[in-house]
């Protein structure tokens, strides 16, 4: 919910997986947030990053890493253009 100024003003934001879109629980304490920095092209960190939030669903299940592996190339993709 926002107030008259535009600012958000609930308590508890849920957050979303980035791999299978699932709501992350504030019960879901096995869930990670991952920020991957962004370089240039000498491999110099440009001081932006892009964050994915990965579910325990995710992780428990063994697919965090192709998720994340996935997630990147799609976003590294966007990116060139």
């Amino acid at each position: 919910m926002q107030n008259e100024e535009g600012q958000n003003v609930d308590l508890y934001i849920p957050r979303k997986c980035s791999a299978t879109n699932r709501l992350i629980t504030a019960k879901d304490h096995a869930s990670v947030q991952i920020n991957v920095g962004h370089l240039d092209e000498n491999g110099i960190y440009t001081g932006q990053f892009t964050t994915f939030a990965l579910c325990g669903f995710v992780r428990s299940q063994g697919d965090a890493d192709s998720g994340l592996d996935r997630l990147w190339q799609k976003k590294k993709a966007e990116l060139r253009q």
